[in-house]
């Protein structure tokens, strides 16, 4: 695959760091070519390295510093992330569908590893105690079978059935979807900076990676972070903050 890019462009930027991304960039007729420091798998033959300022802690911050070398002008990161009007027609359809109403949570117990999985048994217990407060929990992730069996093991060990959303959204029906819940509950994992970005509260579990380098944007104070294992993170602690932000 080779991308045909036959205008000029005063800059380009390469945010990922990897050859894939490196192509387009090589490929640009751009004055100048820039890139994420991290860079791997050659990708530092075809832009130049932006070193993060000293204050750049989160990943995104370090974007928007090759966003400033380029000559932008901005101190932190605007997702702009707007929701599809079908695609929350589509997701308020579902709520009803699956008897939601009221404050909903969402909760993501898959991953892209098991071990960024916070266990079942504590979302299990979570939604019992989100439940006696008269919030709504909801169980959102792919159909993948990692996914599904995270999400069954959660309903198993709850007190009632968690009702599911697994496998039935498209990324457009997601962001629709999350902006109708009032929280979100995950890990490291995609649906957890879709929550971030829409500006709402999302709750992030961290273990083998730096909530200071990749919590949810903007929302350290809401992470809870616990380096000997997920399991250590307190069902109630985790409560607690889903209730604060709701307050």
């Amino acid at each position: 695959w080779r991308p045909e890019l036959d205008q000029g462009f005063d800059a380009a930027l390469d945010l990922q760091g990897l050859l894939k991304s490196a192509l387009p960039v090589r490929a640009a007729k751009a004055g100048r070519k820039l890139g994420y420091h991290w860079q791997r798998e050659g990708s530092w033959l075809f832009s130049q390295r932006v070193l993060p300022d000293k204050t750049s802690l989160h990943i995104v911050d370090q974007y928007v510093d090759v966003a400033r070398a380029a000559g932008g002008e901005a101190h932190h990161a605007e997702f702009a992330l707007r929701v599809d009007p079908d695609s929350s027609t589509r997701m308020n359809d579902l709520l009803r569908e699956l008897g939601l109403s009221g404050k909903v949570v969402a909760l993501n117990a898959g991953a892209g590893w098991a071990s960024k999985r916070w266990p079942g048994t504590h979302f299990a217990e979570l939604a019992d105690l989100l439940r006696a407060e008269s919030v709504s929990c909801l169980l959102i992730g792919a159909k993948g079978a990692a996914d599904l069996e995270a999400a069954e093991e959660v309903s198993r060990h709850a007190k009632e059935p968690v009702p599911s959303a697994l496998g039935r959204t498209s990324v457009k029906d997601l962001v629709a979807l999350l902006d109708l819940c009032c929280a979100h509950v995950g890990g490291d994992t995609g649906s957890t900076h879709v929550m971030a970005a829409l500006g709402r509260p999302a709750i992030g579990l961290y273990s083998i990676t730096n909530p200071t380098r990749s919590c949810p944007y903007g929302q350290i104070d809401r992470c809870h972070y616990e380096p000997s294992g997920l399991d250590a993170i307190s069902p109630r602690a985790v409560f607690r903050s889903v209730m604060e932000a709701l307050s």
